[in-house]
């Protein structure tokens, strides 16, 4: 589940704000706003691959590998349109205005990929990829905004904002799947439709919210000096409705073609970084070779982790047993499931941590876990499809169920830290090509999940055998880079400097 930013503002000043809770009013403001924007985004995540192999497949099992390659291209460019959307709030037209603006963009995305034509759909999804490049980035770092630096609250504050990404992210599958099987179609045909204009909707009371919200942040997020005009914002909104084609092309050439460019966006940036590491000198060059590696094995783990919204809707869809006795589990109700692990585990895992003391496992040995536990719940799946498959060629409930809860532990030794390591890692002029790094690996991570699961799905679709076969290679892939970087986790610590 995506993080929250925490972006330090020392040089601003701090508006009084009345508190709820022990916690600035404006908090819980933020906290539904994502809570829609986030329902809105995971609304239609269970439904996408399912909703292109049937609508534009005949339901086909040829459908799901390009369905797949669909699916992990249109993540990498919702992850790589992030990089510009700080950019643009920071020195053009502020937090607040380029929130709205993305909010706007994105529902009018939604709602056009409810519409079942192939052309409108890849349109639909490069303008909600327009709209979070400009989204997302900036609600994360508004929260940061409400408090100083060495305000003690702060932590805590950004603890509830990721409560609130993922109650939005738990509720909305729920919601949508039941919409989707039970009112407004069957679970033998889903309405999918239907999916994505409650999504639309979801997004439309995020920007409601914020927009009659916005008005407690007492100034924090307006336009920089020289950025209030309203031709700037007009200008700004003309770019990202120009930007939607390039997002069309880049979605429609291929997720094996467009894998070329973002890895050559990737290795320019590296050099940008060590280059400026290089120049400050030997403590801060290796630094920076340290975040780059860290960056090569966050790639391994997100190209795996996202076979949520791929390969495991087919899995969950065609091979796993949902039957109680008549009453057949949804589909997206596993989607849910992630959410539900975060919002128990992460107390305790947190707990965990600081229980250890000293023993606190380093950054790099806590990303080796990540990768670990990721290959964990491949191997149960490996397990289940070699030895629990049943006459009707189903596997148990429980062994998904599962999967996505050993995932979960593996997510949270990884993702929470992910974002803070790069604030102390990258060069200081470079802190913000430092964050485009960190989310332009997480997106070739992503476009890499939807080519590995149009493996795993084969040319005619997937079936027991394709699943063990792909999931297998999960498992080694991930065991293998995970050992690996436990294993040189003290000399990637070396070139840390002490930043833990």
């Amino acid at each position: 589940m995506s993080g929250a930013v925490d972006t330090a503002t020392p040089n601003q000043p701090i508006p009084e704000f009345k508190t709820t809770l022990g916690h600035p009013k404006p908090l819980w403001m933020l906290f539904m706003t994502e809570f829609w924007e986030r329902f809105a985004f995971y609304g239609i995540r269970w439904a996408l691959v399912l909703y292109i192999v049937a609508q534009f497949y005949g339901g086909s099992g040829t459908g799901e590998a390009p369905a797949n390659q669909l699916y992990g291209a249109y993540l990498a460019l919702v992850y790589a349109a992030a990089i510009f959307g700080g950019y643009i709030a920071d020195r053009v037209i502020g937090y607040q205005r380029s929130i709205l603006l993305g909010a706007t963009i994105m529902a009018a995305g939604l709602f056009m990929i409810s519409v079942p034509d192939q052309q409108i759909f890849k349109w639909g999804l490069a303008t909600i990829i327009a709209g979070n490049g400009l989204f997302k980035p900036n609600i994360s770092t508004m929260v940061g905004k409400l408090y100083s630096v060495g305000d003690e609250r702060r932590d805590s504050g950004f603890t509830l904002f990721y409560m609130g990404i993922n109650l939005g992210a738990m509720a909305s599958p729920l919601l949508t799947s039941w919409l989707a099987s039970k009112i407004f179609g069957t679970e033998a045909m889903p309405a999918y439709k239907m999916v994505f204009i409650a999504s639309g909707v979801g997004m439309l009371i995020s920007l409601v919210w914020f927009w009659f919200g916005r008005a407690q942040l007492k100034g924090i997020g307006t336009p920089p000096v020289g950025g209030e005009s309203v031709g700037r914002l007009a200008l700004t909104a003309i770019c990202a409705v120009a930007a939607i084609p390039a997002f069309y092309f880049l979605l429609s050439m291929g997720a094996d073609s467009l894998q070329w460019i973002l890895t050559a966006m990737f290795i320019g940036l590296s050099v940008l970084l060590l280059v400026e590491g290089i120049r400050n000198g030997p403590k801060q060059r290796d630094m920076t070779i340290a975040m780059l590696i860290i960056f090569a094995f966050n790639v391994l783990f997100w190209c795996f982790f996202e076979q949520a919204g791929s390969s495991f809707s087919f899995l969950a869809d065609k091979i796993v047993n949902r039957d109680f006795g008549g009453w057949i589990f949804p589909v997206g109700w596993f989607q849910s499931v992630n959410s539900i692990a975060i919002i128990v585990l992460a107390p305790i895992i947190a707990w965990i941590w600081v229980k250890m003391g000293k023993r606190n496992p380093s950054i790099p040995r806590k990303f080796s876990l990540g990768l670990i536990f990721n290959g964990l719940a491949f191997l149960l799946l490996m397990f289940a499809l070699s030895h629990l498959v049943s006459a009707e060629l189903k596997i148990p409930f429980w062994t998904l169920f599962a999967v996505y809860w050993i995932q979960s532990i593996g997510e949270l030794c990884l993702s929470p830290i992910g974002l803070s390591m790069v604030t102390k890692l990258a060069p200081v002029r470079l802190v913000g090509f430092g964050m485009g790094g960190w989310f332009l690996s997480t997106g070739i991570g992503n476009n890499l999940s939807g080519i590995f699961a149009s493996h795993v799905s084969g040319e005619q679709g997937m079936n027991v055998d394709s699943a063990l076969s792909g999931y297998t290679f999960g498992f080694w892939t991930l065991i293998i880079s995970g050992a690996l970087l436990f294993l040189i986790a003290p000399l990637v610590q070396k070139l840390m400097h002490g930043v833990k």
